[in-house]
């Protein structure tokens, strides 16, 4: 089959131009992305606080946080206006979920925070205590 006007072999270079303009533009649009998310915070190294099951809690209340790596951490009830109102827990956590449990029981009805802290972040979380 031939093209009028156009040679086989000027069409297979025409082709193999087209692909090498459409990988050097892939290639150099990867090459953006990781120069720009260079600076970029990543995930790893900071523990994760999950927010817990039942709001309104009351009674035993398990709070939840996960870490890539053994860190110290303080974990701490704040009141409304966020002054720590107790401790709960500190020490240093294991390598994948901890567990802390509280008793709600030993605080009066409303809104509160708890804390999650380490030496480079701090966790806050709002819940509500109905113990009824």
């Amino acid at each position: 089959m031939v093209l009028v006007g156009y040679n086989f072999w000027d069409v297979i270079v025409g082709m193999l131009w087209v692909t090498l303009v459409i990988l050097l533009a892939f290639i150099s649009y990867r090459w953006l992305l990781r120069r720009l998310s260079k600076n970029n915070v990543t995930s790893k190294g900071f523990l994760k606080l999950y927010t817990i099951e039942e709001n309104p809690a009351l009674g035993e209340i398990p709070f939840y946080f996960t870490s890539d790596e053994k860190k110290i951490y303080s974990f701490s009830i704040l009141d409304e206006e966020m002054s720590d109102l107790m401790e709960v827990a500190n020490g240093e956590c294991k390598i994948g979920g901890n567990i802390i449990r509280f008793d709600s029981s030993k605080l009066p009805n409303g809104n509160y925070f708890y804390s999650l802290k380490t030496e480079n972040q701090k966790i806050v979380k709002k819940m509500q205590v109905i113990n009824s």
